[in-house]
């Protein structure tokens, strides 16, 4: 019998579903084998250990022991290593040369959730990890015109920071996005009514699956999205009805309230495919839930298939639009000098620097390109323990982003973006997500 062997391939790797209905999946004896498996193949090799805290934490349990290896480290302490993951899935796209086809089959990130799930199941997750998980209805309650004022001022008060950090464990230096009471899903103005005028590469028209953050804490963004498609004569509607994509309750382990979301979300979003709409959801980890997580989970269900196959990036959108002949370049105004940070979340969904790309087109405007982790993952770098090691993992990006004096600092990854302006301090750089910048230089 042939054993596959090639590593190191440019070809695509093979995800297998994720069997987290199983028994198995959550039998903790069977987790302590595979883990011990995968971090002896990775103890071996060590590519990965500049991306992230988790490989560090491990390669270091190992060298502490007097074995040297895999088997000398007590296993109660494999939970120092799945809790430094915060699955950007970078080691499994970028730089592990023994994912599936090779016969390893080693999927570190699938793996660091499978042992959150069991963790998630246990009763051991913290009540500070449920709430920020909880983005859906932390925003519904923190966006309420009354409350929204007191929220975001205790955020920015230093005494009651302080009392966060103390009795919940969410970092008191940690600069927190303030929410809107004017969400977007309330006051976005759509306009269906333009031509549908089909592409080789794109559908005509556009369904806007807003997401948390969008709706509660940044709509300006949906806004500035909405008048780009409008600019170009693209008929646009909002997902009638949608919850949270899922992706904070995947890196929490709660696989079931995934579960829950899929069920609400999904047959929604699989009605505009079937009907030809591109949906399109400008984070990153949104659109990487519907294209990869939930398809790994369900890979039997035709409509999550289908969602996946019809959920876009924006600049993925408008960058196939523009192959299309079909997106306006009447731009009236250049960026200067822009820091633009590709965040983990879209680099894995293997489509290209499609936000550079389009940003290039407009004249007389320099973008830098950063492509490294920021640091901030999620609700990762909010935790008081995991706070320091973010800001550290950042550095590099923060002094890159900084070095060309730019204008405009920007990230797919609101958030990222965010975190990004506070580890650069004070600096004339005025920090826009990529979907404002366009819309800034159409001048609209």
């Amino acid at each position: 019998m042939a054993i596959n062997v090639k590593e190191g391939s440019l070809g695509k790797p093979t995800r297998h579903p994720l069997d987290w209905e199983s028994e198995d999946f959550y039998n903790e004896e069977s987790l302590n084998q595979e883990l011990q498996r995968v971090f002896d193949i990775c103890h071996t090799c060590r590519r990965c250990i500049s991306l992230c805290t988790a490989f560090p934490t491990l390669f270091d349990l190992v060298d502490d022991n007097p074995t040297m290896e895999v088997e000398g480290v007590d296993k109660a302490d494999y939970a120092k290593v799945v809790d430094q993951c915060y699955l950007c899935d970078m080691c499994y796209m970028s730089k592990c040369p023994y994912v599936p086809p090779h016969d390893w089959n080693v999927d570190f990130p699938h793996l660091m959730l499978r042992a959150k799930a069991i963790k998630f199941k246990k009763g051991e997750t913290s009540f500070r990890d449920k709430l920020l998980s909880s983005t859906d209805a932390m925003g519904k309650l923190a966006s309420i015109p009354v409350v929204v004022q007191m929220v975001n001022s205790l955020n920015k008060n230093p005494t009651a920071r302080a009392m966060m950090d103390n009795a919940l464990g969410i970092h008191k230096d940690r600069v927190l996005p303030e929410y809107d009471s004017a969400k977007f899903r309330s006051t976005a103005k759509v306009n269906p009514q333009f031509s549908v005028r089909n592409g080789e590469h794109t559908p005509g028209k556009v369904a806007i699956y807003s997401t948390c953050y969008i709706n509660y804490n940044e709509p300006g963004i949906g806004h500035d999205l909405l008048a780009i498609l409008h600019h170009n004569e693209i008929p646009t509607q909002l997902v009638e009805k949608e919850v949270c994509c899922g992706m904070p309750k995947l890196e929490l382990g709660d696989l079931k309230a995934v579960e829950k979301n899929k069920k609400i979300n999904i047959p929604v979003l699989a009605q505009l495919a079937r009907q030809g709409y591109a949906i399109v959801a400008a984070v990153p980890s949104c659109a990487l839930m519907f294209k990869q997580e939930l398809p790994l989970m369900f890979p039997d269900d035709a409509e999550v298939k289908a969602v996946a196959e019809a959920m876009y990036d924006p600049f993925e959108y408008f960058v196939l639009r523009f192959k299309d002949g079909l997106l306006r370049t009447d731009f009236k105004k250049s960026l200067g000098k822009v820091s633009y940070h590709i965040p983990c979340h879209l680099r894995v969904q293997n489509m290209g620097q499609k936000t550079r790309e389009m940003l290039q087109k407009i004249p007389d405007t320099h973008i830098t390109t950063v492509e490294r982790c920021a640091g901030h993952d999620g609700t990762w770098g909010v935790k008081s323990e995991y706070f320091d090691q973010s800001m550290k993992i950042g550095k590099p990006v923060f002094q890159q982003m900084a070095a060309p004096d730019p204008d405009y600092i920007s990230s797919d990854c609101a958030i990222a973006g965010r975190h990004i302006q506070q580890g650069m301090g004070e600096n004339k750089a005025e920090k826009q997500h990529p979907v404002t910048l366009l819309r800034i230089a159409y001048g609209l």
